[in-house]
């Protein structure tokens, strides 16, 4: 595969006017398409929360003529490799396919979003499939924790629903749900994909039309309103007999358009950002040992953005670690980086960016990401010089901003030195 600084995005409109950003690549004789569709879990009718997840789960159990046996069978035969998933603002879907099984490949993937059976049997698979998920769920400390987190930072608003949906809202969907969602959801209007691999720009266009153009032309999208994060400065414990106490903590992010979006980028990996060297995991693992691994990171949607993290840790030690992440971050707010952790940071993330995309795959996820976060087709070769670009007062103006409004605490298990919150 190409390295991501050689990668080529081309721009390709159909006949019928859809688009899609192509990365021909004709080494490995693999496509890769990679498309969402704007609306994903936020969509779900009031009481019905659960309704996308169900939904794309049944994508491709059945379509057109083909029953779920048959279509699986199809794929099977082909080595096809599909899938779908449903976050907060998309519903997501690939497509694997050897160039030889072309044609099948994208003529089965017009079936599955164009005229998805729903068949009771599959349907009543699935829900009980989505059940048995939730149910493992209520006794996930990492689950609780984070659905807890969610529900309280958005209480009221559709980010606070499980994207999963709960016992009940599940049991409830009914199959004309799960054509409503689909239809209004799944359009040409809202649609973003990418493509890479052994397949160029004039063979790309027809089967373009041919996969996506009987699709509605417009959305019904119900508007979401654009929200903060709540509960800051609340501490919640749920009550729960397990060995470890799991921690989730998070505060108000920055949107993927702000100007400040990659001083945050980097002043967030410094912090917590997943590596060894930042700030909260040598505080709270290497110098005082209170847990295996500790990381934040910022999340972006479309109405809303959040820094979230989480660690675990021994019940007597739970205060202790909560309180240590706490002033670290607010020891950070006030101090911001070294000059020395902002060079180390500026090297590490343009050098993992470049090894991270290897492969088809990888670059036609990015390729989608892009677009939604309308970035541009030149923002792989523009990055660099992006990150370089940011001054230490950059980093420590932001460290401020980011980091100086308080967090919402959501904790898991039995823990000591730990005192829950009431709401403000």
């Amino acid at each position: 595969m190409a390295s991501a600084q050689a990668t080529t995005i081309e721009r390709v409109i159909s006949p019928g006017g859809i688009e899609a950003w192509l990365v021909h690549e004709p080494a490995v004789p693999l496509i890769a398409v990679d498309f969402a569709f704007a609306g994903g879990a936020v969509q779900d009718a009031p009481g019905k929360s659960g309704t996308a997840t169900l939904a794309v789960s049944l994508l491709d159990a059945g379509a057109g003529d083909l029953d779920s046996k048959a279509f699986s069978d199809r794929l099977e035969r082909k080595a096809i490799q599909m899938g779908f998933s449903a976050q907060r603002d998309t519903i997501r879907g690939t497509m694997r396919t050897l160039v030889e099984n072309r044609d099948a490949a994208f003529d089965l993937l017009q079936l599955a979003v164009t005229a998805p059976r729903f068949d009771a049997k599959d349907v009543e698979i699935s829900r009980a499939q989505v059940l048995s998920l939730l149910r493992r769920e209520t006794t996930s400390p990492a689950d609780i924790a984070n659905r807890r987190w969610w529900e309280t930072a958005f209480e009221g608003h559709p980010y606070g629903r499980p994207v999963n949906g709960t016992a009940d809202t599940v049991s409830s969907i009914s199959i004309a749900d799960l054509k409503s969602y689909v239809h209004r959801v799944l359009t040409r209007g809202n649609l973003t994909i990418a493509v890479v691999g052994d397949i160029d720009a004039g063979t790309l266009k027809p089967l373009l039309d041919r996969t996506f153009g009987a699709l509605p032309e417009k959305p019904e999208l119900v508007p979401i309103a654009n929200v903060a994060p709540q509960g800051l400065g609340r501490r919640i414990e749920v009550s729960l007999d397990v060995p470890q106490t799991v921690v989730d903590f998070g505060g108000p992010g920055i949107l993927r358009q702000d100007p400040d979006f990659m001083a945050a980028y980097l002043v967030n990996h410094i912090l917590g950002g997943g590596s060894s060297a930042s700030r909260l995991y040598q505080e709270v693992r290497e110098k005082r040992g209170l847990a295996y691994t500790v990381s934040d990171g910022l999340v972006w949607l479309d109405h809303t953005a959040v820094l979230l993290g989480g660690t675990a840790t021994r019940a007597d030690r739970a205060g202790e670690t909560i309180d240590l992440i706490q002033s670290e971050i607010q020891r950070f707010a006030e101090t911001g980086p070294t000059f020395e952790e902002l060079m180390e940071a500026k090297k590490y993330l343009n050098s993992a960016f470049v090894l991270n995309l290897d492969s088809s795959t990888k670059i036609a996820a990015l390729l989608v990401q892009l677009q939604l976060d309308r970035l541009g087709p030149d923002y792989i070769s523009r990055r660099a010089a992006m990150i370089d670009g940011v001054t230490l007062e950059d980093a420590r103006r932001v460290a401020k901003r980011l980091l100086d409004k308080g967090l919402l605490v959501t904790v898991v298990g039995k823990p000591q030195g730990f005192v829950s919150t009431k709401a403000n």
